[in-house]
């Protein structure tokens, strides 16, 4: 299965998306992560550790791809027209991760706009302020209401993330207080992948 990350917008948790999903995937198989983006971003990440997954850069994983059950692409951010296309074509399954707020928002509507009809895609609400908060379901509510594919649950915000990015781990190995819960997050996107 081949899973594109993307968004317009920087500051979304596209490479924590892409590194927290395939490290779930890799639990079941053979998993890379393509840095796509300019930043690089995933490859920083993993350079100062080590994930459960191989990684690589868009050129190399034309010749690796073959050896991948599962392939994640982490994308840059505003992709050209042309671009989007191609990874329309070139995936499985698309995830444009959002955070709730209102600027966030307004891209995710203009890349939708931009994206061709019928794209196949969800959204996942990301970094959402955790409870007594309500950001995160009244985002889901105004993105259901107008007609859009987004996940019935959200990414809560935790500091484990900046640490386990910092170690070059995943979020159960930051050694934070809430790093499992943070991971449990991304198991409910993994298991919602991968249809289990």
């Amino acid at each position: 299965m081949i899973v594109t990350i993307l968004g317009f917008k920087g500051g979304i948790g596209k490479t924590t998306t892409a590194v927290h999903l395939a490290a779930y995937l890799s639990q079941y198989d053979k998993t890379l992560i393509v840095d796509g983006d300019p930043n690089r971003s995933a490859s920083s990440w993993a350079g100062r550790g080590k994930l459960p997954c191989d990684l690589c850069d868009e050129q190399s994983a034309i010749k690796l791809a073959k050896s991948y059950e599962h392939i994640v692409i982490d994308t840059k951010a505003r992709p050209e027209p042309e671009d989007l296309e191609a990874l329309l074509k070139g995936c499985d399954k698309l995830i444009l991760p959002t955070t709730p707020d209102a600027l966030a928002l307004d891209a995710l509507i203009l890349m939708l706009k931009a994206m061709p009809q019928g794209a196949n895609y969800n959204i996942l609400l990301n970094i959402v302020p955790p409870k007594p908060s309500k950001m995160g379901e009244e985002a889901i509510k105004f993105l259901e209401d107008a007609g859009l594919q987004v996940y019935p649950f959200v990414i809560r915000r935790f500091t484990a993330y900046q640490r386990a990015a910092l170690k070059g781990v995943t979020v159960y190995e930051s050694g934070d207080r809430m790093g499992k819960i943070a991971w449990s997050d991304y198991q409910r996107l993994g298991r919602e992948v991968l249809n289990v």
